[in-house]
């Protein structure tokens, strides 16, 4: 299976020459550590960053240079900063390319719910709201299961919605699927897990088609 470090470097192969991405909260974040040499990617955090870089190294640490979660970032040459509103005009302009969120749950039609667990405390929404309602293309990094063992890829939603129809690819720990008009579509395997292994983790549609290659990480 796939580390969530594991999981971020699959996704950072989805990036393409000069995207303009914006990174959640979580696994997410990670990917950022991960972005091709040979292309150039711009990464932005809603909370008012164009140009975040990777995770700094302990010398390197700014407590003021933060992202949307919270946690300390570096930046690019050429990075700008400005206020939280500006940042949510990019989102909701539609002028990212590339969203790439964790989830609680997302079912076979590309609904997500990210947000909200009902009695329990979580971080609220963020900009999730506006990422999924902007956005031109939503990855989703996740776990396939939940700590019960119980699938996250479902059939209906369980939990409040946070987008509907805005998924469009999925990143667990054990596999690489597309969200498509006919539910969860398997591409690709992570190291060691089976195809009767995401059946089993699969609650909503499967389909299976072909020789599934691994994941090369």
């Amino acid at each position: 299976m796939l580390d969530k470090q594991g999981i971020a470097k699959r996704i950072a192969k989805e990036l393409r020459d000069g995207y303009y991405v914006n990174l959640g909260i979580g696994i997410p974040t990670l990917v950022a550590n991960y972005v091709p040499d040979e292309i150039d990617v711009t990464l932005q955090s809603e909370n008012g960053l164009l140009g975040m870089g990777p995770f700094p190294t302990e010398d390197e640490i700014d407590a003021d240079l933060i992202n949307a979660g919270k946690q300390t970032v570096t930046t690019l040459p050429g990075s700008v900063f400005f206020d939280s509103a500006t940042g949510f005009a990019m989102i909701r302009s539609g002028r990212v390319d590339l969203t790439v969120l964790g989830a609680m749950e997302v079912n076979e039609r590309g609904d997500i719910a990210n947000w909200k667990i009902p009695g329990k405390m979580v971080k609220g929404m963020g900009g999730a709201m506006d990422l999924v309602a902007s956005a031109q293309n939503i990855i989703v990094a996740m776990q396939h299961t939940n700590r019960a063992g119980e699938s996250k890829l479902l059939q209906n939603l369980s939990l409040p919605v946070t987008g509907l129809g805005c998924v469009k690819k999925i990143v667990t720990n054990l596999c690489v699927l597309d969200v498509t008009e006919r539910g969860f579509e398997l591409k690709e395997l992570a190291p060691g897990v089976t195809v009767e292994d995401v059946k089993n983790a699969t609650a909503g549609k499967l389909i299976v088609e072909g020789d599934i290659p691994t994941i090369s990480v």
